[in-house]
C-alpha cells in the first residue's frame, strides 16, 4: 500500500482508534491520579493524546510510508533495515518531545531536566515500550505481506492449472472422434450424391477446426466472432441433418465491445446435438439471443432414448470453469423439460488476475482460516502478557519501588490483549488437539461455503 494510498483508506481508521485510545488512557489515569479537576484532567487527557497520536500514529504512518518504498518480500533486507533505523530515530525524538512538552512546557522544569538522571530511565523506558509495540506491528505488516505474497503465488498456480485444463477438455471436445466421424460420413456421402455440396462441407469444416485453432489460447473473445463462427458451425450442421435442425441467431449485437469465452457456443450446440432426436419428424430448434446481460442458447427439449451413457456435463462445467476463472459473473443453466436454456455472462475486458487474487483473497476459506489464525494469535499474546507482566512487576518493585512504571505494559499491554480477544471472540482455550481444522470446517459450513 502506497502513503496515498493509506491516508485514503486506513488514515481515517487509525486516527480513530487513536482518539478511542486517548480517551479510554485518560478516563483510566484520571480516575488513578484522582485528577478530578478541570486542569488536572486536561493535563492527563493531553498527555494520552501525546503518546497515542505521537508515537502511535506516526509509527503507524511511517510503516505504511515504507512499505510503500520497499517490498517485504522481495526487498526483505532493505525493508527491514528501514524500518529499524527509521523506527529507532522516529519513537527516540518522538519521546523526547512528549518528555519536553510534558516536564518542561507543563510542569514548568528546565531543559536541562530532560537529561537527569531522574528521568533517564523514564526516557529509556518510554522508549523500548513504544519499540516494543512498533515492532510488533512491522512483523504483522510483514506476516500480512508474506501470506499476501503466498496467497498470490498459489492463485496463480490454480489458475495455470485449471486454465490448461479448460483449454484440454475444450479442444477434447471439439475434436470429438463422434463428431469428426459422422461429418467425414456426411462428407463421403456428399461426394458421390452433391460433390457442389461435399466442397461447401469440406470448406465450412476446415473454418470451424481453423477456429478451434485459433482461439484456444485466448482468455475472451468478440461476441461478433463467436456468433460469426457459431452461424458457420451451425450451417456445417444442417447440411448433415438437413430439415431437422433449425437456427437462430442475431442480426447485430448490443455492443460491439462485448465479450464471451471462446469456443463456448460450439461445445453448447453440440451438446444440444448430442443429447436430442433430431429428426424430420422433431426437428430440433436452437435460438441464440441477447436477454439483460447475458447471451441465451435455448433448444426445445427432446431428449434420446438411449445416449449410450449417462452425461458426464464436462462440456457446460468447462465453460462454467472457465467464466469462473476471469469474472465474477456465473453461468446459468435452466431446463423445464420443455427447454433448455444457457446463459452466458457477457464480460467487459478487464484485468482479470488481480480480479482473481482479490477474489481468492476474499473467499470464505481464506476468511475462516484467518479468523482462525487471529485465535492463534490471541492465545500467544495473552500467555506471552501473562509470563512477562510478573516479571515486569518483580523487576519494579525489586529495583525502583518508588516509582511503579509496571503499571504502564499492564495496561497498555493489556488494552492489546483485550482488543486481540475481542477480535477473536466467543472462543475457548481448550478446544482441543484438533480445533484448528474442526474450526475452519465450522465457520465454513456457517458461511455456507
Amino acid at each position: 500500500m502506497s502513503i496515498a494510498s493509506y491516508f485514503r483508506s486506513e488514515f481515517k481508521k487509525d486516527l480513530i482508534v487513536c482518539l478511542k485510545m486517548t480517551v479510554f488512557f485518560g478516563v483510566l489515569f484520571t480516575l488513578i491520579n484522582r485528577q478530578f479537576s478541570v486542569r488536572g484532567a486536561s493535563i492527563v487527557f493531553l498527555f494520552s493524546a501525546l503518546y497515542s497520536f505521537i508515537l502511535g500514529l506516526g509509527n503507524g504512518v511511517i510503516n505504511e510510508f515504507l512499505n510503500g518504498k520497499w517490498d517485504w518480500v522481495k526487498q526483505t533486507n532493505s525493508r527491514v533495515w528501514a524500518g529499524i533505523i527509521a523506527t529507532v530515530i522516529y519513537t527516540t525524538l518522538g519521546v523526547f518531545l512528549i518528555h519536553y512538552i510534558q516536564y518542561v512546557l507543563v510542569f514548568n522544569n528546565d531543559f536541562n531536566v530532560l537529561f537527569s538522571d531522574r528521568l533517564l530511565f523514564a526516557h529509556l523506558f518510554a522508549i523500548v515500550l513504544s519499540l516494543g509495540v512498533a515492532a510488533f506491528f512491522h512483523a504483522k505488516s510483514f506476516m500480512n505481506e508474506w501470506k499476501k505474497t503466498l496467497n498470490q503465488e498459489t492463485t496463480q498456480q490454480q489458475i495455470v492449472a485449471k486454465t490448461e485444463t479448460a483449454k484440454f477438455e475444450t479442444l477434447k471436445s471439439q475434436i470429438d472422434p463422434h463428431f469428426l466421424f459422422n461429418s467425414l460420413n456426411v462428407l463421403t456421402s456428399l461426394i458421390g450424391e452433391n460433390p457442389m455440396q461435399a466442397e461447401k462441407f469440406t470448406t465450412k469444416l476446415s473454418k470451424v477446426y481453423r477456429y478451434v485453432l485459433e482461439q484456444r489460447n485466448k482468455e475472451l473473445i468478440p461476441i461478433s466472432e463467436e456468433l460469426k463462427f457459431a452461424k458457420t458451425y451451425m450451417e456445417l450442421l444442417q447440411m448433415r441433418f438437413e430439415d431437422a435442425l433449425e437456427f437462430e441467431l442475431p442480426k447485430e449485437v448490443s455492443n460491439p465491445d462485448l465479450k464471451i469465452v471462446p469456443l463456448s457456443l460450439q461445445l453448447l450446440l453440440e451438446n444440444a446435438v448430442k443429447h436430442n432426436v433430431v429428426s424430420s419428424s422433431k426437428p430440433l430448434k436452437i435460438s441464440i439471443f441477447e436477454d439483460r446481460g447475458y447471451l441465451k442458447i435455448q433448444n426445445n427439449v427432446n431428449p434420446k432414448e438411449a445416449i449410450g451413457k449417462k452425461s458426464t456435463k464436462v462440456g457446460l462445467q468447462n465453460i462454467a470453469d472457465r467464466y469462473g476463472l476471469i469474472s465474477e459473473e456465473e453461468v446459468h443453466i435452466e431446463n423445464n423439460n420443455k427447454t433448455f436454456t444457457v446463459s452466458l455472462p457477457l464480460l467487459l475486458k478487464t484485468n482479470n488476475t488481480m480480479k482473481i487474487i482479490d477474489d481468492f483473497e476474499n473467499s470464505r476459506y481464506i476468511k475462516a482460516v484467518e479468523k482462525v489464525e487471529k485465535m492463534k494469535e490471541f492465545y500467544q499474546n495473552l500467555i506471552t502478557y501473562l509470563i512477562f507482566i510478573p516479571i515486569f512487576i518483580f523487576i519494579n518493585l525489586r529495583f525502583s519501588p518508588q516509582f511503579h512504571w509496571f503499571y504502564f505494559p499492564i495496561i497498555g499491554w493489556g488494552i492489546g490483549v483485550l482488543f486481540h480477544g475481542l477480535e477473536a471472540y466467543n472462543y475457548s482455550l481448550f478446544l482441543g488437539r484438533d480445533w484448528e481444522e474442526r474450526k475452519i470446517k465450522e465457520l465454513m459450513r456457517k458461511d455456507k461455503f
